[in-house]
C-alpha cells in the first residue's frame, strides 16, 4: 500500500511537472503545501506519532476499553482544537506566513502575491491530515495497517484528478493543484474515520486538555517536533534560503526531494512505523533484549536497502529525472538542475533512513530531550553549510547541506542511544563490507549497461521508463546476487551487529 502510494504521488508529480514544469507558478505552488505539508510529517510520521503510539498502547494494556475510549475522545479534541486554531490564524495571517517561510519571494511580487492566496486553501490540510495521524495509530496499534498505508494515496489521486479535470477550467490553472490538497485532506480524514468506527470506537469530541493521557501526549510531542522531524526541517530551510535564488529553483529541489521520499517512504518510515509499537510495547515491559534487537534488526535492514538506494540513485540520477519530468513545459535546463540537486540528496539517503528508525527509538523509550539537543546541533551545521556551499553550488548546495547534516545527525543519535554495551562483532564488520562490495560491483554493471541515446524527447515515454526499469531490476539482481555470493542471506543480515 505503501509503494502504491508512493507511485501515485510520482504520476502526480510527473503530471505538474508536464503541465506547469518548473516556473513561479511551481514555486508558489510548492511552497504553500510545504507549509502544511511540513505540519504533516511531523504529526503524521514523527513527533505525534512517536508521542501517542506509546501513550495510546498504554492504555490499551493496562487499562479497559472504556477508559481507552475516553483517552482517545479527548485526545482527538484537544487536537482539533488547537489545530483549528492554528489554521485560523495562519489563514489570517497568510502574507506574513509566506514572508517567514521564502522571504526572497519579496522580491518577485507575482510570485509572493500567488503563494499567499494557494496557502489561504492548502492551510485547511494541517487539520484533515493531523486528524488522520491521530486515528492512523489506533489503527496501527490494532494490527490494522493496510488503511492507514492505502490512505495517501487518496492526496494523490485527488489532485491528479483536479490537475486533470480542474485546471483547463479555471483562469489560474495552477489554483486546481492547492485545490486537489483540501479536497484529499477530507477524503484521507473520512476512510480513517470510517475504519476506526468499524473496530467498535464512537467519538463524542470535548476539549480534552485536563485528561491525563492527554496531557502526557502532548508533554512529549512538543520536543518531539524538533528530534524527530530534523531531515524535514533540514529541507525546510533548503527552501527558505532557496527563495533567494532563481526562480525554479524551489522546484527543482521538491522534485529531487520526492524521488528520495521513494525509498526513505518504503524503507524508513515504513520500517519505523511498523517497529514503534512494539518497541513502546517492550519498554512499557522492561523487556530491554528485546526491545535492542528490535533496534539492531531495523537498523541493520535500513543499511542493507539504504547503501545500494542511494548508489543507485546517485548514478542513475539523470535518466530518473527525464523518465519521470522531462516531458511538456520541463526543459531541458531544468532537466540538469534537479540531476545535481537529486544526487545532493542521495548522499544522506542512508542517513534520512537510519534517522527515522533511531529517533523511533527514543521515543518509544519517552527520551525526548537527547533528540532535541541533536536536532538543534544538526539544524545549526545545516543552516550554516547552506549558506556556504549556496554561493559556489546555488541549490545544488543546499542539498549537500542536508545530507551532511543528517549524517552528523545519525551519527549522534546511534552514539547516545546506547543500544547495549555489546562490541560490534567481526562478523557484523564483514558483512558491512560486503554490502559495500555488493554496492560497487553493481554500479559498474549498471555503467556498463546504460544506454547512451534512450534518454531524451525524442524517445517515448514509454520507452524511457522500459530502459529505466531494466536498469533498475539489473542493479537490484546484481545487488543480491553478489550479496548472496559474498555469504549475505537473511539469516546474516538478521545477525549484523550481532544478532
Amino acid at each position: 500500500m505503501t509503494l502504491l502510494s508512493r507511485l501515485l504521488g510520482y504520476i502526480r508529480d510527473m503530471l505538474i511537472a508536464r503541465l506547469f514544469g518548473a516556473s513561479i507558478s511551481t514555486d508558489a505552488f510548492f511552497i504553500s503545501f510545504k507549509i502544511p505539508n511540513l505540519f504533516r510529517r511531523f504529526f503524521a510520521e514523527g513527533a505525534f506519532s512517536n508521542a501517542f503510539v506509546p501513550v495510546l498502547t498504554e492504555y490499551k494494556e493496562k487499562h479497559d476499553r472504556k477508559s481507552l475510549s475516553k483517552f482517545l475522545n479527548a485526545q482527538l479534541g484537544a487536537l482539533a482544537t488547537v489545530l483549528g486554531v492554528v489554521v485560523t490564524i495562519g489563514i489570517l495571517i497568510s502574507p506574513f506566513v509566506i514572508m517567514i517561510f521564502a522571504p526572497g519571494f519579496e522580491r518577485d511580487s507575482d510570485r509572493y502575491f500567488l503563494s499567499v492566496e494557494l496557502l489561504k486553501i492548502t492551510f485547511p490540510y494541517l487539520i484533515f491530515i493531523s486528524l488522520t495521524a491521530l486515528l492512523a495509530s489506533v489503527l496501527n496499534v490494532f494490527g490494522k495497517f493496510a488503511v492507514a498505508a492505502f490512505t495517501p494515496a487518496l492526496l494523490n489521486l485527488s489532485i491528479i484528478a483536479a490537475a486533470i479535470f480542474l485546471s483547463p477550467l479555471i483562469s489560474v490553472p495552477i489554483y486546481s493543484l492547492a485545490i486537489g490538497v483540501f479536497i484529499g485532506g477530507g477524503l484521507q480524514l473520512t476512510l480513517q474515520y470510517l475504519s476506526v468506527r468499524k473496530l467498535g470506537f464512537r467519538f463524542n469530541l470535548n476539549l480534552g486538555f485536563k485528561h491525563e493521557g492527554v496531557k502526557k501526549v502532548f508533554k512529549l510531542m512538543v520536543p518531539g517536533i524538533i528530534g524527530g522531524s530534523v531531515a524535514q526541517l533540514n529541507i525546510l530551510i533548503d527552501s527558505i534560503i532557496a527563495s533567494f535564488l532563481v526562480a525554479g529553483s524551489i522546484s527543482w529541489l521538491y522534485y529531487s526531494d520526492r524521488i528520495i521520499e521513494l525509498p526513505l517512504g518504503v524503507f524508513g518510515i515504513a520500517l519505523a512505523t511498523a517497529i514503534l509499537p512494539s518497541l513502546s510495547k517492550f519498554a512499557i515491559k522492561s523487556e530491554f533484549k528485546k526491545f535492542n534487537n528490535a533496534i539492531r534488526h531495523s537498523i541493520n535492514w535500513a543499511l542493507f536497502l539504504g547503501i545500494p538506494s542511494a548508489s543507485g540513485i546517485i548514478l542513475l540520477a539523470e535518466p530518473i529525472i527525464i523518465s519521470l519530468f522531462h516531458y511538456g513545459e520541463m526543459t531541458a535546463y531544468d532537466v540538469q538542475q534537479c540531476t545535481k540537486s537529486l544526487r545532493g540528496y542521495a548522499l544522506g539517503l542512508p542517513a534520512y533512513i537510519l534517522i527515522k528508525v533511531l529517533v523511533t527509538a527514543y521515543f518509544a523509550k519517552k527520551d525526548m530531550v537527547t533528540p532535541v539537543k541533536i536536532a538543534v546541533c544538526a539544524l545549526i551545521i545545516n543552516t550554516i553549510l547552506n549558506v556556504l556551499l549556496m554561493q559556489y553550488f546555488g541549490h545544488t548546495g543546499l542539498a549537500l547541506a542536508t545530507s551532511i547534516a543528517a549524517w552528523f545527525n545519525v551519527s549522534m543519535l546511534f552514539i547516545c542511544l546506547k543500544i547495549s554495551e555489546e562490541k560490534f562483532s567481526r562478523e557484523g564488520i564483514f558483512n558491512c563490507l560486503r554490502i559495500l562490495i555488493a554496492s560497487v560491483i553493481m554500479l559498474f554493471i549498471l555503467v556498463w549497461c546504460i544506454p547512451k541515446t534512450t534518454f531524451n524527447l525524442e524517445v517515448a515515454f514509454w520507452l524511457r521508463f522500459l530502459y529505466l526499469f531494466c536498469l533498475i531490476v539489473i542493479g537490484c539482481l546484481t545487488y543480491l546476487v553478489v550479496s548472496f555470493v559474498l555469504g549475505m542471506n537473511k539469516s546474516k543480515i538478521n545477525r549484523l551487529y550481532g544478532i
